[in-house]
């Protein structure tokens, strides 16, 4: 179910980098929706279950929420560090790009994806409500991802067939993830651990990347109410898998 459930990630990210190429002023309202279901995922099915997956404390702090920050931080830093390696590259001066450094971020992004693919499996294995959950909210926002992947490979000047090239492996990574979990059982506690980083590295994703740049360059109220319908839709599904 977990890989099968993948191939809805597969699929998407295509549809995300060939949106890239045709984007439409409708581009906020799919972001902002994107970014709800993260929201959504994140504090009303994800965090509650890393809570009762990891169990114990560390200095009187629950550990699934130390490495929920953990997680966020960890994601802050990996998205400082390519902002600085572009920067060393000269990609924000004077419109001079350096095609590593687009190929750099979309590598990122392929990384990413297949630890999305990761968390459908290990979000399987605690069961199908939550599989659920964590598989809309990744599917959804795999959409942006494949949008970002071509988007930041072709934006430095690499070439066509590079930019199609990383929306390919982007694409695949959530599959192989997935995958990956079949063959491997993960321990309750470091299952919730991990689904605490990952909460993290989502609540990240959808605060400092996605809802941004959903308001950016075409704020509207209709956006902010496709991000709270994209909430209170992951709300309904706790509910009715609950």
């Amino acid at each position: 179910m977990a890989v099968f459930v993948a191939l809805g990630a597969f699929l998407m990210t295509l549809a995300g980098g060939w949106t890239a190429q045709r984007v439409t002023d409708r581009r906020h309202l799919v972001l902002g929706l994107a970014g709800g279901l993260m929201l959504g995922v994140v504090g009303l099915d994800l965090l509650p279950e890393a809570l009762r997956a990891a169990g114990r404390e560390v200095f009187g702090v629950p550990a699934a929420l130390l490495l929920f920050v953990a997680g966020f931080l960890l994601a802050h830093l990996v998205e400082r560090t390519l902002a600085l390696r572009q920067a060393a590259h000269g990609g924000a001066e004077h419109g001079h790009r350096a095609p590593e450094v687009g190929l750099t971020a979309a590598g990122a992004m392929v990384g990413h994806s297949a630890m999305d693919g990761v968390a459908i499996g290990a979000a399987f294995q605690v069961g199908g409500g939550m599989g659920t959950a964590v598989a809309l909210a990744v599917i959804a926002h795999d959409f942006a991802d494949g949008f970002n992947t071509f988007t930041l490979a072709s934006l430095y000047g690499n070439a066509r067939r590079r930019a199609v090239a990383m929306l390919v492996a982007d694409a695949c990574a959530p599959v192989l993830g997935a995958l990956s979990t079949v063959f491997v059982t993960v321990p309750e506690a470091v299952l919730g651990g991990y689904l605490g980083v990952f909460g993290g590295v989502l609540l990240y994703l959808a605060a400092a990347e996605i809802l941004p740049e959903a308001h950016h360059e075409h704020p509207a109220r209709s956006t902010l109410l496709f991000t709270v319908a994209g909430a209170a839709f992951i709300w309904l599904v706790v509910g009715i898998s609950g």
